[in-house]
């Protein structure tokens, strides 16, 4: 009997735990939403939200009554930066996530393990070679592509050894880093002073260029990987537990930390490749997602999505808020919002 009510109190405890985590991302769903409408408002020529959603109904076929300029800004010039920011910053989320999840470390995300900066390095070195003859829209995101990927391999490599920890894998990214950080420094060292100054708000991250071609890029290559990663919230789940633990579960830890690594590097080079590079978005999301709703790859992936995206969709909006009519960099704005939250998280931690 006695036995009985305790399952029974449990299985009420779970559910009552999975609503509250649902009710969770609902409400960030929403709050994306209004972050979302706001991005699309805000610029130069500010839009009330009703001519926002107006506009946004018309694209979805509602016969609504719109003028032709404010559709025509909206569905040319403020759509495709609002949807690419939840679409980076929702990838970002998930990179960090699933790094601090193979990594068991809190500060792991592809920014601190180097791969934005390989991508960086790449995309000035195209800058700096003149696009070898291509179109610099084009030279710039393979370059960068091309370059967090191989900066990625090397973890790869590092990974698929069988005593290497992941207290090493940390450090062999802060190791890459720092020489992706140093090599692009000797890039804009010889660049001229324009060429290093484009290179420069390359780097600050951008939205601008937004168009709806890399749009649908980064947002196809989002939701295959997100996808692969959901199929696998399990296993990444048990690796919480320890790689003893998950390896006594039957988790092939080897091969599930060199796909998760595969895939967040994928998602981070493809973003990283259209928008420059973004810091602190995948340090961030994570560890807010994992307050709210704690390690269930379940809910904690989808929440590190929505976190990000909202997240650097805030962003965006602060980034024309600023400075009006500027092209104030975004990456600058992660910063100023990321920097404190990580004091926070170590002394948090250390209390």
């Amino acid at each position: 009997m006695i036995h009985s009510t305790l399952v029974t109190d449990a299985v009420n405890a779970q559910r009552r735990s999975e609503k509250r985590r649902w009710f969770v991302i609902t409400c960030l769903m929403f709050v994306l939403l209004l972050s979302f409408v706001f991005d699309i408002a805000t610029g130069p020529s500010m839009l009330g939200l009703t001519e926002v959603a107006n506009a946004l109904a018309n694209l979805l076929g509602l016969p609504v009554e719109v003028s032709r300029t404010t559709q025509v800004i909206v569905t040319n010039l403020r759509l495709p930066i609002a949807v690419m920011a939840v679409i980076v910053g929702g990838s970002l989320g998930v990179g960090g996530a699933e790094m601090q999840t193979l990594l068991n470390n809190p500060m792991a995300s592809p920014y601190t393990l180097g791969m934005a900066a390989a991508a960086g390095f790449g995309a000035a070195l195209m800058l700096y070679l003149g696009s070898l003859g291509m179109s610099s829209q084009i030279a710039v995101p393979i370059g960068a592509f091309v370059c967090c990927m191989l900066s990625a391999s090397l973890l790869f490599g590092l990974a698929m050894m069988r005593h290497i920890t992941s207290g090493q894998l940390i450090l062999a990214g802060i190791a890459l880093l720092f020489l992706f950080q140093s090599l692009l420094s000797l890039v804009q060292f010889v660049s001229s002073p324009e060429l290093s100054q484009q290179i420069l708000f390359w780097l600050f991250g951008s939205l601008t260029k937004a168009t709806w071609t890399n749009v649908a890029i980064t947002a196809g290559v989002t939701l295959v990987c997100v996808l692969v990663l959901m199929k696998d919230a399990w296993k990444l789940t048990a690796l919480r537990l320890g790689e003893e633990r998950a390896k006594s579960l039957g988790v092939n830890v080897t091969r599930l930390r060199l796909k998760t690594l595969i895939i967040v590097a994928i998602m981070t080079a493809t973003a990283t490749s259209f928008v420059g590079i973004i810091g602190f978005i995948g340090i961030v999301a994570p560890n807010i997602a994992r307050m709210l709703v704690g390690e269930d790859q379940r809910y904690f992936l989808p929440l590190s999505f929505l976190v990000g995206a909202f997240l650097l969709s805030s962003a965006s909006v602060l980034s024309k808020a600023i400075v009006p009519g500027s092209l104030f960099p975004i990456g600058i704005v992660t910063a100023i919002i990321g920097v404190p939250f990580f004091f926070w998280l170590i002394i948090g931690k250390k209390r």
